[in-house]
């Protein structure tokens, strides 16, 4: 009878996700606040247009920027530990090997068998190295390109995120008209986006999705109370 290959399906690439959600998320509430607080103080659509403009121009380079490093810490750090776990097993190769031989016993081999799958391991330098960075400090080498593409990937999720509650003001007259498409507009964004984050971070889809939305909706209530109170 022939066997029905088993194929594991896992999602890989948790970081481009993680950057997406970071600059989505911001990107659609903190211009949605933005332009509503501007809303309730302004009566010219084109003042909230010009700012919201700038707000995401700024708020993209910004997230773009700390994405970046970020990214350039983390290599950084995993450069500096792998320096440090490479001179551990030229000055102390006999204690690195007994930490992997450790390693092995915490997953249940017997003594005799782990030592020798440490004693295998410790023939390739590299090799050990690149064990001892995943299985004893738990990093994985970065990707060389990964800054760059984590401060494209945010910047560009927040300037989409950000034209999403600003595009109404565009094709309405004034602003209270603008707001009231935009929070429709906004709000099901957020729905939406909610409910896809939650199918990629194993949470219930539909709580993300309400989550999300709820903090939306209180950062742009919360910033037009405001802009009303002070004006």
């Amino acid at each position: 009878m022939p066997q029905t290959p088993h194929v594991e399906k896992h999602f890989t690439a948790s970081e481009t996700i993680r950057d997406i959600v970071i600059g989505m998320s911001d990107g659609l509430t903190v211009p949605f606040a933005l332009a509503a607080g501007l809303s309730g103080a302004v009566e010219s659509t084109r003042v909230i247009i010009t700012a919201g403009s700038a707000e995401i121009a700024a708020g993209a380079i910004a997230m773009g920027l700390g994405g970046y490093l970020a990214a350039r810490t983390d290599a950084e750090h995993y450069a500096s530990e792998e320096a440090r776990e490479r001179r551990e097993t030229v000055e102390m190769p006999d204690e690195e090997t007994e930490e992997v031989t450790q390693i092995f016993r915490t997953y249940g081999l017997p003594e005799g068998m782990a030592a020798k799958v440490a004693h295998a391991i410790r023939r390739d330098r590299r090799r050990w190295v690149d064990f001892m960075m995943r299985f004893e400090l738990g990093l994985e080498r970065p990707d060389p390109k990964r800054a760059r593409v984590s401060a494209l990937t945010i910047g560009l999720s927040y300037v989409a995120g950000g034209l999403v509650p600003l595009s109404p003001y565009f094709f309405t007259r004034t602003p209270a008209t603008g707001l009231l498409v935009s929070i429709v507009v906004t709000l099901l964004a957020l729905l939406v986006f909610g409910y896809v984050k939650g199918t990629f971070t194993v949470r219930r889809p539909l709580r993300s999705a309400w989550q999300t939305a709820v903090v939306g909706g209180l950062a742009a209530a919360a910033a037009f109370a405001i802009a009303k109170f002070i004006a």
